[in-house]
C-alpha cells in the first residue's frame, strides 16, 4: 500500500478483530510517530484478536501489545527521526492503539531504545513475554535466589513464550532448571534451552492434599496460575520464592497462609504493563547480556501479520512454541 494508507488489525467490538486500511488521520494522540517494523504474539494478543476476552477498553482499537520500529516524526527533543525504539505494554491494544499496524503514534515516555546487541527483530522476539520473564528473574534474585548446584528452579508453562525465555535465562545464569509442560513431546526443545529435567504439568495440576508438600524448589516462575500455582507454592523450600506472572490455567488461587508463615515462602506478583522505565531498562540490559542471541533465535519464528488470526487461535490453544515475531509488512 502507499505511504498514506496502511493495514492494521483492528478490534471494533464483540467478536474477532479484522484487517482494515488506516491513514495518518486515524492515528491517536501522541508526540512521537513510529514506523513499525515488527510486533510480536502474546497470549493477550490472542484474546484480543479472537475476541474471546475484552482486552480493548474502547473501540475501535488496533491490536498488538508490542512494537518496535523507527521514529518517523517527533515533537520532543528526546527522540529524532530515524531513532530505533521499542514499546511494550503501557496499555497498547487496551487503552491505546497497538502494534499490529505499519504506523503508530505514541507517548514519548513509553519509548525505549533497544539495548546494544538487540536489533528490532530480536527486540520483538523478546517482547512482552521475554521482558516479563526477565522481570520474574529479577524478582527472584531480589528475594535472594542464587545459583546453587544442589537446588532446582521450576518454570511452569515452560514451552510458551514467557516460559521458554525464563528457562533459557535461568539456565544461562547457572541455575538447575525444571521445566513443567503439558507438551512433553517438546522435551528435546526444552532441554536444548537448558532445562535439566522436564515434568508433565499434570503433576502440578491436581489440588494439593496438604498445604505443605516436599521442599523441591528453591524458586519458581509460574505462568499458569490456579491449581498449578497453589501446588508450586507448597513445594518451594524455606525462604524460597515464586514469581507469578500468568493465568493460562485460571485466575483463582485456592491456597492458605501456611506456606507463607511456616516456610517464609514469598509470592511475588510480576507485571510488565505499567513497569517503570527505570526497571524496564535494567531488564532489557540484562536480557541483552544474559540471554544468548543464538538461543533467542532458536525459540523464534517470524510470521506475516496476514497470519494473525490463525496465530491467535494457536496461542490460545497452547500450540505455539517459543516466540513469534509479527511482520506487519507481510
Amino acid at each position: 500500500m502507499g505511504t498514506d494508507r496502511f493495514p492494521a488489525v483492528v478490534a471494533s467490538g464483540a467478536g474477532p478483530a479484522s484487517t482494515v486500511t488506516l491513514t495518518d488521520a486515524d492515528l491517536p494522540d501522541g508526540d512521537v510517530t513510529v514506523d513499525v517494523a515488527y510486533s510480536s504474539l502474546n497470549y493477550k494478543d490472542g484474546l484480543a484478536v479472537t475476541g474471546r476476552a475484552r482486552i480493548a477498553r474502547t473501540f475501535p482499537m488496533v491490536c498488538g501489545i508490542d512494537l518496535a520500529g523507527t521514529v518517523r516524526s517527533s515533537a520532543v527533543d528526546r527522540w529524532r527521526p530515524g531513532d530505533e525504539v521499542v514499546v511494550t505494554g503501557w496499555g497498547l491494544s487496551e487503552t491505546h492503539p497497538g502494534g499490529y499496524t505499519q504506523r503508530e503514534r505514541l507517548e514519548s515516555g513509553w519509548l525505549l531504545p533497544p539495548p546494544p546487541g538487540l536489533d528490532l527483530r530480536r527486540s520483538m522476539a523478546v517482547g512482552t513475554a521475554g521482558l516479563t520473564a526477565m522481570l520474574c528473574v529479577l524478582a527472584l534474585e531480589g528475594a535472594g535466589l542464587r545459583p546453587d548446584p544442589g537446588e532446582e528452579v521450576l518454570v511452569t508453562g515452560a514451552a510458551g513464550g514467557v516460559g521458554s525465555i525464563a528457562v533459557a535465562l535461568l539456565s544461562a545464569l547457572g541455575h538447575r532448571v525444571v521445566a513443567s509442560t503439558g507438551r512433553t513431546e517438546l522435551e528435546p526443545y526444552l532441554r536444548d534451552l537448558g532445562a535439566g529435567r522436564v515434568v508433565d504439568r499434570a503433576e502440578l495440576a491436581v489440588a494439593p492434599e496438604r498445604p505443605l508438600g516436599p521442599e523441591r524448589y528453591a524458586g519458581a516462575v509460574d505462568t499458569v496460575g490456579s491449581t498449578t500455582l497453589a501446588s508450586v507454592i507448597g513445594q518451594v523450600r524455606y525462604r524460597g520464592a515464586v514469581a507469578a506472572c500468568g493465568l493460562a490455567g485460571g485466575s483463582e488461587l485456592a491456597t492458605n497462609v501456611i506456606p507463607f508463615i511456616l516456610r517464609n515462602v514469598a509470592l511475588l506478583g510480576v507485571d510488565s504493563v505499567r513497569c517503570p522505565n527505570a526497571l524496564r531498562s535494567v531488564a532489557w540490559s540484562r536480557i541483552a547480556t544474559d540471554l544468548p542471541a543464538a538461543v533467542l533465535d532458536r525459540v523464534t519464528e517470524v510470521r506475516p501479520m496476514s497470519d494473525i488470526h490463525a496465530l491467535a487461535q494457536e496461542i490460545l490453544s497452547g500450540s505455539v512454541r517459543g516466540r513469534v515475531v509479527v511482520d506487519p509488512h507481510a
